[in-house]
């Protein structure tokens, strides 16, 4: 479980970072409004959760995946 939570935190630490680099233009990139997509297969499944509750935007897009990672290390520590 170990492997699997540093991976997971790995990916997650690479779509913020895609997401900080589209929304602001760094690096020269263009700006894109599509550049979180990354962000949303790691947050499944709260992500459709939180939406069919009416907590939809990208501020619960950015931290569903942190519930995944807290479940992962909480399995790794078990």
């Amino acid at each position: 479980m170990k492997w699997a939570f540093l991976i997971f935190l790995g990916l997650y630490l690479v779509a913020l970072a895609v997401l900080a680099m589209g929304t602001f233009g760094w690096f020269g990139q263009e700006q894109d409004p599509l550049s979180g997509v990354f962000l949303l297969p790691l947050g499944l499944p709260w992500n459709i959760l939180a939406d069919r509750a009416g907590l939809g935007g990208a501020l619960v897009a950015i931290l569903a995946p942190l519930v995944n990672a807290g479940i992962l290390y909480w399995l790794w520590r078990k």
